[in-house]
């Protein structure tokens, strides 16, 4: 092991020289984790867009359209004010929101009367329909969807102006700004991650939601009950496995940072 752990040091271009074996292992490791749960997750993104397919394909009972069936749902709530719109943003996809009180469909369930389209207007319709009725939950996520979605974003800024602090405003050979602001970007990441629990916790309820509201108001047969279950379940498995991914990503930029500091050190006492 130490000398596969050598021979990564040497090949590592004097990045990794002065860090220690148990960083260095811990970054191999990290790191074969990620290309692990990346590979997963394309394979559960191809499977997911296989069914998502197969039941956009499949006439729904109820002969909606997802913007007629998300639309049903939302007058029946007294949420006449809440727009259906199609949507073909990457970013957004499917959702509702609070702040701009629509749900967004796809181009692909808008006007479809599929099994698809049932799935995803009834359960983004009851989001809206939790909102209203200010569940505990959903007014969390609410307050903290700016956090959810920033923090990410937040890391590579704070590592910038770290690093242009260090080199241009101090003239340190040292990296105390940088440091300090990765450590900033981390913290950000990570009450990211934590809220991103949140979202999960949100978005089932709203699937059990949606069931119970597409079977009290003959939306959906059974058969097409289970359909959207099997739905649901893919983009759970989904959205776990890219918190996985993220919470390895973490680690990883929180390890880069200690073998940057100890290389440093180590520059300094050589």
């Amino acid at each position: 092991m130490s000398e596969f752990i050598n021979a990564v040091r040497q090949a590592s271009d004097g990045s990794l020289t002065g860090v220690s074996d148990a960083v260095i292992l811990a970054l191999i490791v990290v790191g074969g984790l990620l290309v692990i749960a990346s590979i997963v997750a394309l394979a559960i993104s191809i499977f997911l867009a296989i069914s998502y397919i197969k039941y956009n394909r499949r006439q729904n009972s109820a002969g909606k359209t997802g913007e007629e069936i998300a639309r049903t749902i939302l007058d029946r709530n007294g949420l006449q004010k809440i727009r259906v719109s199609k949507n073909g943003s990457i970013l957004f996809g499917n959702s509702y929101s609070h702040y701009f009180k629509k749900v967004r469909l796809r181009r692909l369930t808008w006007q479809k009367r599929s099994v698809t389209s049932l799935a995803m207007a009834a359960q983004k319709s009851s989001l809206a329909v939790m909102d209203k009725e200010n569940d505990p939950d959903m007014r969390k996520l609410v307050r903290l969807t700016p956090l959810i979605y920033l923090g990410p974003l937040a890391f590579v800024p704070m590592v910038i102006i770290g690093a242009l602090l260090d080199v241009v405003v101090l003239k340190s050979s040292g990296a105390a700004c940088l440091i300090i602001c990765s450590a900033l970007g981390l913290a950000f990441y990570l009450a990211s991650f934590v809220m991103s629990l949140l979202v999960l916790k949100t978005e089932k309820k709203a699937q059990v939601r949606a069931y119970e509201i597409m079977k009290a108001n003959g939306l959906a047969t059974a058969e097409e009950l289970e359909s959207c279950k099997k739905l649901f379940k893919l983009y759970n498995i989904e959205y776990v496995n890219n918190m996985i991914i993220a919470l390895l990503e973490l680690v990883y930029r929180v390890l880069q940072i200690i073998a940057y500091v100890q290389n440093s050190s180590s520059s300094k006492n050589n």
